[in-house]
């Protein structure tokens, strides 16, 4: 009889799906190993350790307290967390935070190990000088840095679930340093931001937040074609091109270019190409036909005319007159 039991455990543990974690073990202590610092918004964050840990059945790590952050993850196991508010069931998919000065105490189930994924880490405000000094990151990510820091501090440090998956960031982390490839210190300052992001997420109101910013579409469509349009000025180029690129039809191109910028895409289009056709002129001897050609005019001929109206002159006139460092003149309206 005892001998079906163990066959039917041994069936049982074959069943169960594999603990991802698991490969974690193979170096449990690479991520602690790593000289981590980074900022996030306003907030400079330093990695203390970064692990899985096994406490076997009935293990006790005895109340103690930190002066820094300090997330804890259940992705396998169960066990009890003490605080000094009471006593907390802990399993698989839970995790709590402890900030600075956090007295607790854990243990784990008496009949079966549990699993811990621990992120340490000292977060601290950057000072005024310091954000003075340079570009401390964009004004939306200061904002979702400050409110994620806002809802972590004001935590209970009693257990919560992982709905928003934080504990795969530890994986990925992993992953990132098992590779080691281009971007590795981008990638893994991610995956820690995403930790610390998903568990603020995971603690606050489902209305709290941000609301997502979105682009004034009309002055972004023209600021995309206008540097389409200096992008590829020295070629021939046509509205509907450029209006493909933006994605609009070549009408909706047109307004925006008379709301946006009160002139017309061929308007825009000679600009930039005199603008540099004049530049050519005062800093070279080049012919002007061979100028007109690498300026989109594909039939040197056309530019004469064109550029008279604006300057008041020929291109030949241009450059004898003002090569010499003359006052160049204004476009003609």
């Amino acid at each position: 009889m005892s001998g079906t039991r163990t066959a039917d455990n041994a069936e049982r543990e074959r069943q169960q799906p594999a603990f991802i974690f698991a490969r974690m073990e193979t170096k449990w202590d690479a991520l602690d190993r790593l000289d981590l610092q980074f900022r996030w918004g306003n907030y400079g964050i330093r990695v203390l350790r970064c692990h899985l840990t096994n406490f076997p059945p009935g293990s006790v790590v005895s109340f103690h307290q930190h002066s820094e952050y300090e997330f804890h993850f259940i992705p396998k196991g169960k066990g009890k967390l003490h605080l000094e508010a009471g006593e907390y069931d802990l399993h698989e998919g839970m995790f709590y935070v402890t900030g600075p000065g956090v007295l607790h105490q854990q243990w784990s189930d008496e009949q079966e190990p549990m699993y811990e994924l621990c992120l340490h880490c000292e977060i601290v405000p950057i000072g005024e000088e310091q954000r003075a000094s340079g570009d401390w990151g964009h004004t939306i990510e200061v904002q979702e840095a400050e409110e994620s820091m806002q809802v972590l501090n004001s935590l209970s440090a009693v257990p919560l679930v992982d709905r928003f998956h934080a504990m795969d960031c530890f994986l990925d982390a992993y992953r990132v340093w098992e590779d080691q490839r281009i971007g590795f210190y981008t990638s893994l300052k991610q995956s820690f931001i995403q930790i610390l992001l998903r568990s603020a997420r995971a603690c606050s109101p489902i209305e709290a937040g941000s609301a997502i910013p979105e682009r004034d579409m009309s002055e972004h469509r023209y600021k995309r074609a206008k540097q389409y349009i200096e992008d590829n000025a020295a070629r021939p180029l046509t509205l509907e091109e450029v209006a493909a690129d933006v994605g609009i039809s070549a009408r909706q191109l047109q307004r925006i270019f008379r709301n946006e910028g009160q002139t017309t895409f061929r308007g825009w289009l000679e600009q930039v190409r005199l603008t540099r056709i004049c530049s050519d002129l005062l800093n070279g001897e080049r012919p002007v036909e061979e100028i007109a050609l690498d300026n989109g005019y594909a039939n040197p001929n056309y530019l004469f005319p064109v550029f008279k109206q604006k300057y008041g002159m020929t291109p030949a006139a241009y450059r004898r007159t003002y090569s010499a460092g003359g006052h160049v003149p204004k476009e003609r309206s």
